[in-house]
């Protein structure tokens, strides 16, 4: 009946027609609130649980608390990640291979339906480590596109796009015509957030036709709540409710192994609803995803039902408590890195307090909104997109290619048969000599054949190589341009405006002057360093090596560094006045500039930082030591990676780029000396490089 109903109801949906439209959508919406429930698994997690109790083999166990963590993620998530350590325990405690690979990527699935996309992305890598060994290519392809899904959670819209190109390459190299559906469909939903809604939905429709082929009966209510959100961004309000209402309705049916969509669908329509000026229909459905939400423990999902409500609230002026929940919000999508999420908060208090008439608030909120989105949907991340696709198209080529090779490849297998048998039916010798001249000729038409295809690989990979080279200094060139030097200028336009205005008082002044002083060190030392970094990429900057008294230098640089920044900081040196070394003097007063800076970047008022110069027989092992705020293990093996641009704020929100370590690092060793760091988090750091004896 109710199929019958879906059908006629879309049948009405394609006509132009308003009034057909409206009857289609009143369908949709009836059809949605009969909720349909699967057989619920209860009886399955109560087998799977004496099954369990009385299993005594290991190997069995482990996948019974896979299977019964799984069971247990929409009735009681804490006790399914419970059962998922479980698991990982009996993993690694055997150390089976494919049993941690399968306990983390449980353990990753369960954390992404939470919404702590981190950890998510931190057990799906743990996953492939060991997946990729065991050359299982069907897991390796749902791990990348479980880590596009929760790159996609985080804003981080470049790596997901990586992730799940990945993901349908490697799927297509299998034959998986599902796990090509599903990439498909994740990589329409990356365009979908650019603001590409055409090619998304040229993506969606690609998928839907594979998940069909495929028997997929998961593939429609996926496709529909994705059209629904692209008719919200255009909106096609009452086009998005047919949609969503549909694919809701295909979810309350059981068409779904789990309802992990459901919450999603819910919030979607509230939205909707709240954007059609409809608050009570939103209050109704934001309350209902919330119950979804909470049931899953999903702190993402419930913080955006808050800034949902908080904008219900601010849309009937209640101000104040508007606040509270888009504040509550902000602050849950802060620590979790929901960026796209803590964008949307930003931007709607700085119009709360314009409508309050906090001016002030609404401009600090405003300039939060406009960093953060620059950061999020910068040039240098379009780029990586850009390279990216183009890098996707290569590979759909390179596969054409491949087919063609073996193709090729069986045409050369035919001709050794066929001078198999020329050979045989040899009679004469004369003949004989043909066939030998014959096959003669033809190897060596094969050999210059091979010989071109050969350099022609040659020269594409060498090409291919130069490009990702220069993307990648275009990338950070551009990226640093456009946020770090333009972020001090918007400063210092939005400050003269206020003044031509007269709505700056004494104190307020000297506050911004303190404020754009910091602003300019920090950009005179960007710029430094930008000038320096692109002579060293272009070759430009030649080593002049020269006697160099290092107590002078680290000296001149406590004088000089002291004088520009706000701290109070002690920096003391211990480097004897007879310690001399041999290298590029601007290039070692560059380097010493560098790491002092980043220790009082991330001391505070009061600290202590340590200078000093150990004789280590041919060369000087300089160290500068603070007691600051630490790095992490994980970022300490990236910070001086040239492509990764890794950077955190100081312990007075200072900014970095993360550009200078990465020529720290290029300037130590064009010296002939190496540089590396010790670093305990809430201890501090020391940071170490080696320069040559004079």
């Amino acid at each position: 009946m109710s199929s019958n109903l879906v059908n006629f109801a879309v049948h009405l949906f394609n006509y132009p027609t308003a009034v057909l439209k409206s009857i289609a959508l009143l369908i949709f919406i009836a059809l949605s609130f009969m909720k349909f429930e699967p057989l619920h698994a209860q009886s399955k997690i109560d087998s799977l649980g004496t099954r369990l109790k009385e299993s005594t083999n290991d190997s069995i166990r482990l996948n019974l608390l896979v299977e019964l963590s799984s069971e247990y993620q929409f009735v009681d998530i804490s006790k399914g990640l419970k059962l998922a350590e479980e698991a990982i325990g009996i993993g690694e405690k055997k150390d089976w291979a494919w049993g941690k690979a399968m306990a983390y990527r449980n353990k990753a699935k369960l954390e992404g339906i939470k919404g702590d996309y981190a950890s998510a992305i931190k057990f799906n890598d743990l996953a492939l480590i060991f997946y990729v060994p065991l050359k299982d290519s069907s897991s390796i392809a749902i791990c990348y596109n479980n880590l596009g899904t929760n790159y996609y959670g985080l804003g981080k819209f470049d790596e997901a796009y990586f992730y799940h190109t990945q993901s349908y390459r490697i799927a297509n190299e299998s034959g998986d015509k599902l796990q090509r559906a599903i990439s498909l469909h994740n990589i329409a939903s990356v365009f979908k957030e650019l603001g590409q809604y055409d090619r998304a939905v040229d993506y969606l429709k690609l998928s839907l036709k594979l998940s069909n082929e495929a028997n997929d009966h998961e593939g429609k209510p996926y496709y529909y709540s994705e059209m629904g959100d692209i008719y919200i961004r255009k909106k096609q309000y009452d086009s998005a409710l047919a949609a969503l209402s549909l694919s809701l309705k295909y979810v309350r049916q059981g068409t779904l192994s789990t309802n992990e969509l459901e919450p999603k669908l819910l919030y979607h329509i509230a939205k909707t609803y709240l954007s059609k000026n409809d608050k009570p229909n939103a209050i109704k459905y934001y309350d209902s995803a919330s119950m979804s939400y909470t049931k899953s423990d999903n702190k993402v999902g419930n913080a955006e039902v808050d800034l949902g409500r908080g904008l219900v609230l601010l849309n009937e002026d209640k101000y104040n408590e508007a606040q509270i929940l888009i504040e509550k919000s902000a602050t849950v999508a802060h620590q979790l890195n929901a960026w796209t999420l803590e964008i949307e908060c930003y931007k709607n208090l700085s119009r709360l307090f314009e409508n309050k008439g906090d001016l002030k608030k609404s401009l600090f909120f405003f300039k939060q909104f406009h960093q953060l989105e620059d950061s999020l949907f910068s040039q240098g991340m379009q780029a990586k997109l850009l390279q990216n696709e183009i890098r996707f198209e290569i590979n759909s080529k390179e596969e054409q290619i491949k087919i063609l090779t073996q193709l090729d490849q069986q045409r050369k297998e035919e001709d050794k048969k066929q001078e198999m048998v020329r050979n045989i039916l040899a009679v004469t010798v004369a003949l004989a000599l043909i066939v030998l001249f014959t096959v003669y000729r033809s190897g060596q038409r094969r050999i210059k054949i091979n010989k071109l295809l050969l350099e022609h690989q040659d020269d594409i990979k060498k090409r291919s190589i130069e490009l990702e080279q220069l993307n990648q200094v275009k990338d950070k060139f551009f990226s640093i341009i456009s946020h770090d030097l333009r972020s001090p200028m918007n400063a210092l336009s939005g400050i003269l405006d206020l003044m031509a205005k007269d709505q700056i008082t004494p104190a307020e002044f000297s506050v911004l002057n303190k404020e754009l002083r910091i602003q300019f060190n920090h950009t005179k030392t960007l710029i430094n360093n930008l000038l320096d970094w692109t002579l060293l990429q272009m070759d430009k900057l030649k080593i002049q090596t020269e006697r160099i008294d290092l107590s002078a230098l680290v000296d001149a640089n406590i004088k000089l560094l002291s004088s520009m920044h706000f701290k109070e900081v002690k920096i003391s040196s211990y480097v004897s006045t007879n310690s001399f070394a041999l290298g590029d003097t601007n290039m070692i007063n560059l380097v010493l500039r560098n790491l002092i800076t980043n220790a009082i970047k991330f001391s505070e008022s009061g600290d202590l930082i340590e200078i000093n110069a150990k004789d280590s027989g041919d060369s000087y092992t300089l160290s500068i030591k603070d007691n600051g705020v630490g790095i992490s293990p994980e970022i300490q093996k990236i910070l001086f990676e040239k492509t990764s641009g890794y950077s955190t704020r100081g312990t007075a929100n200072e900014k970095g780029t993360g550009l200078g370590l990465i020529l720290c690092k290029e300037f130590v060793e064009r010296n002939g000396g190496k540089i590396w760091l010790e670093s305990e988090l809430g201890k501090g750091s020391t940071f170490f490089f080696t320069v040559k004896k004079a």
